[in-house]
């Protein structure tokens, strides 16, 4: 079964560049963010996470909330294993899928059939399971024969359709998103929407950050209030989204 477990997890970043600013502009600025100080060095710090502790389990479906700077996209990339805390313990049971940057692994140099290939690989599967996943990928695109061209020759559009496909072929048993997820051109857009909400089902653990109220509605079965790095409250999602329009109101 899907787990997660984190105890007193903290992530910090020095802003070497920050050091000839006026501690007012720092104090100022550290109203929409985590919060800023200064080291022994008088280096300048932004604290993004703070001694979190959270537990989700198999059928969780989480939402983070929070104003931008609160912590949800450090967060989720703790939980990737992009970001290594300073402090604190990450226990994970379960293969994690981020999806919240579905270029990751895509060579533009090589075919799109190469890179449905490549990304496979990255996302953990054997070889022999990506061949055996080509087809339905491949015609999911809807990209056709410029599947045998480099994708530096694909427009953006194009790009993310092949990313997307991807990225959504494997079932996910702990699934990270963000709501910046992109999938091309608004013609492909239904038929991704589809697809995202198969996946999404199939996942063991859902994460994902949002602004979106009607989104973590309908998605979610819990939140995760955040604020300047700390989590302020866990549990049901109304009282979630009552407690967030108190905190900013």
């Amino acid at each position: 079964m899907t787990r997660i477990q984190l105890s007193g997890v903290s992530v910090s970043y020095t802003i070497f560049s920050a050091a000839a600013r006026s501690i007012k502009n720092i104090v100022v600025s550290a109203s929409t963010g985590g919060r800023i100080g200064q080291d022994q060095a008088q280096h300048v710090y932004v604290q993004a996470l703070d001694n979190i502790d959270l537990q989700l389990e198999h059928g969780d479906r989480v939402g983070l909330i929070g104003h931008n700077g609160a912590g949800k996209t450090t967060l989720l990339r703790v939980l990737a294993g992009i970001y290594e805390p300073e402090k604190g313990v990450v226990e994970i049971d379960g293969r994690i899928t981020p999806l919240f940057d579905v270029t990751l692994g895509i060579d533009p140099e090589s075919t799109g059939y190469e890179n449905i290939v490549l990304r496979g690989l990255y996302l953990g599967l054997q070889k022999a399971e990506i061949l055996e996943k080509l087809d339905e990928v491949a015609s999911f695109t809807d990209l056709g024969e410029f599947l045998s061209l480099p994708v530096r020759t694909y427009s953006t559009g194009m790009q993310a359709r092949l990313a997307f496909a991807v990225a959504t072929c494997v079932a996910p048993q702990i699934l990270l998103m963000d709501e910046g997820v992109a999938a091309g051109d608004a013609g492909f857009f239904e038929k991704a929407r589809r697809r995202l909400e198969e996946f999404i089902g199939r996942a063991g653990i859902l994460v994902f950050a949002s602004h979106s109220e009607e989104i973590i509605r309908a998605s979610c079965n819990k939140v995760v209030l955040m604020e300047r790095g700390r989590i302020l409250w866990t549990g049901d999602v109304d009282e979630g989204f009552s407690r967030y329009r108190l905190a900013t109101s």
